[in-house]
């Protein structure tokens, strides 16, 4: 995505089923789960960058002795930072006690961060809040270890507002109108009664305090706290969370818009936001990795029995496709073979843009991230070149000789590395001044390899902005001198703001909403803008579920075709010599591909919570009031 957006959030959860004696046996460490727990949080490391935290929990200690330990990072490399730190402890513990070496029961009573429980998260922040008290995973504490809670996850609440509100009616005071607290509290709160009303059947039993403790612990029932604290929660949502006595659980929104999966065998409990992170450092095998269900929750007891309960009925699946196309890594064994179909369905528009020229043509990508579309869409073309030898053999076979057939066979597709970003560059720009100057050259272009007489091809993952296409790419190709620029998108058109995760908050930022009004005023049609505004402002004071998405009447006028054509206007400017189009994906192709992750409101406004429609209407009447404002 040459036009960087928002990753999504990471998360690990990580239950040690044995006791850590067996893992010091096995694998001759008690330390397993925390180098587990490393590996899982690198291996997600390309879902956040802004900040990192774990936490752990160390089951059944004797009152008086820590059993909860936190550590979070902001540090430029935060999962790095977070880990030194705890190395650091563990060190300096085992030099300043050389007795712990060998007995694992010292190690777990006297070294913070040992124990059977972990979870960990790797952050982007949504709202660009990167201190430290923004990153997860949030606690919030208790002198009752069952009272104790640990919340981390990946998501984002579209009613915010209104969950806060709610605290506030129950007679709370929370400390920030922010998602992630508001949801903890809502869990605490209804964790808090729960207890209270087990205690109180002990107490009626006739337990002491003291003898009802762990029996409120066990029978803590996970399930039903989560279906009352979500009640009202608009949003998607696989958020993890850790009770101080020792039970977990991971919650997914009822859509399933952001992923979650597990793996579980006799020796540990495992929850990642990707499947490979699971299957590589564990290594297991594709098939043994679950996806959690929408609408449920994975919930582990202390006792280590693992259960997935429906929290939620599920709604219609709408999974995210950006994890698909994007965010999600490419090594996958589906993912790989989704992003290759991307690039393979968008030939065909790739080879009328070329005027059928593969011979004149040749096929890149860029950023990194785009090269397994790139794959897929240079193996349809080889079909395709492979396919116009075999129609001329059939149709020349008697006038063939050896020497054209050798020439005809050796006629190849022809690929080549054109554009490398340079990262230190990209660091460096932070501020405006000189700014498109500097943005010109944050990718190098390979000389030498294309002819005057070449159609460029260049495959991106997504289109967003289109600032560094114009500032960049455009220019760094043109330097080129080829006779076309083809810009291949394996996305479809970015019309709509996304509010489930992704920072794309404004749609003025969307160079397909940019080029959609410009087509509203070609055409004289721009009274249509001032329509939705009016029918927009109508739905302030519905109520999610009545509100409808009138955006979209801004698209309506237009084929996609038409608003491809004017980006690609837009987006080339008067010094540029080569012919440029954009071509993107299209949304049909997108599903086909894709057939898990159908959720594209993004490209077609078809929001799969109430909440996102409100979104949508409110970012058009910040864009129209001229406010410089999220639209949640």
């Amino acid at each position: 995505m040459s036009d960087a957006i928002k990753h999504e959030c990471g998360i690990a959860l990580l239950r040690l089923k044995k006791p850590l004696e067996f893992y010091k046996e096995k694998y001759g460490t008690a330390f397993y789960g925390i180098q587990k727990m490393y590996l899982l949080m690198e291996k997600q490391h390309n879902r956040g960058q802004d900040g990192a935290g774990f936490a752990s929990i160390k089951l059944d200690v004797e009152a008086g002795e820590r059993y909860i330990s936190r550590v979070r990072s902001t540090d430029a490399q935060p999962i790095q930072h977070v880990f030194a730190q705890i190395n650091e402890r563990i060190n300096d513990e085992m030099a300043a006690h050389p007795e712990y070496a060998d007995n694992v029961a010292l190690q777990k009573k006297n070294i913070p961060y040992i124990g059977e429980l972990f979870l960990g998260h790797v952050r982007y922040g949504t709202f660009g809040k990167n201190s430290i008290e923004s990153v997860h995973p949030f606690l919030r504490q208790n002198n009752w270890m069952h009272r104790n809670l640990i919340v981390a996850g990946n998501f984002n609440m579209t009613n915010v507002t209104e969950l806060f509100n709610s605290l506030v009616e129950l007679g709370q005071h929370p400390k920030e109108m922010a998602d992630t607290v508001t949801v903890m509290e809502k869990i605490g709160h209804f964790l808090d009664d729960e207890v209270t009303d087990l205690y109180l059947e002990c107490k009626n039993a006739g337990f002491s305090k003291r003898e009802a403790s762990p029996v409120i612990a066990e029978k803590l029932e996970i399930a039903k706290i989560l279906r009352r604290a979500s009640k009202g929660w608009d949003g998607g949502y696989a958020m993890a969370g850790l009770f101080g006595h020792g039970d977990a659980f991971v919650f997914r929104d009822p859509a399933g818009i952001r992923p979650a999966y597990f793996y579980e065998d006799d020796e540990i409990v495992v929850v990642a936001s990707e499947r490979p992170v699971i299957q590589t450092v564990f290594n297991v095998d594709f098939e043994k990795v679950q996806e959690l269900q929408p609408g449920h929750a994975l919930i582990v007891k202390k006792n280590g029995k693992v259960t997935e309960e429906q929290i939620i009925t599920p709604t219609i699946k709408k999974a995210c496709s950006f994890e698909r196309i994007y965010f999600s890594r490419g090594s996958d064994a589906e993912i790989y073979q989704e992003r290759k179909t991307l690039g393979k369905l968008v030939l065909p528009a790739v080879l009328e843009s070329i005027d059928n020229d593969t011979d004149n043509t040749v096929f890149s990508y860029i950023p990194n991230t785009a090269e397994t579309s790139f794959y897929g869409m240079v193996e349809a073309a080889q079909d395709f070149l492979n396919e116009r030898k075999n129609k001329f053999i059939l149709d020349n076979r008697k006038t063939l000789n050896e020497q054209t057939l050798q020439e005809l066979l050796a006629v190849k597709i022809r690929t080549e590395k054109i554009a490398i970003k340079d990262a230190k560059l990209r660091t460096f720009i932070t501020e405006d001044s000189s700014r498109d100057d500097l943005v010109a050259h944050v990718y190098d272009v390979t000389y030498g390899v294309i002819k005057p007489t070449d159609n460029l091809v260049i495959i991106d993952d997504s289109i967003v902005r289109g600032t560094t296409l114009k500032m960049s790419i455009i220019k760094m190709m043109d330097r080129l001198k080829p006779k076309r620029i083809v810009i291949v998108s394996s996305a479809p058109q970015i019309r709509y703001p996304d509010c489930y995760g992704i920072d794309m908050a404004k749609l003025e930022g969307l160079v397909a909403f940019r080029a959609t009004l410009e087509l509203l005023k070609e055409r004289n049609l721009y009274h249509i803008v001032d329509e939705v505004y009016q029918k927009c402002k109508a739905q302030e004071n519905l109520k999610d579920a009545e509100v409808v998405n009138f955006v979209t009447e801004i698209y309506a006028p237009f084929q996609p075709q038409e608003v491809s054509d004017k980006i690609s206007e837009m987006l080339s400017s008067p010094e540029i010599k080569a012919e440029v189009k954009i071509i993107f994906q299209t949304v049909e192709n997108l599903h086909e591909a894709c057939p898990k992750n159908l959720g594209d409101w993004y490209f077609t406004g078809d929001y799969p919570t109430p909440g996102g429609n409100r979104v949508v209407n409110r970012a058009f009447m910040n864009f129209y009031e001229g406010k410089d404002a999220r639209a949640y």
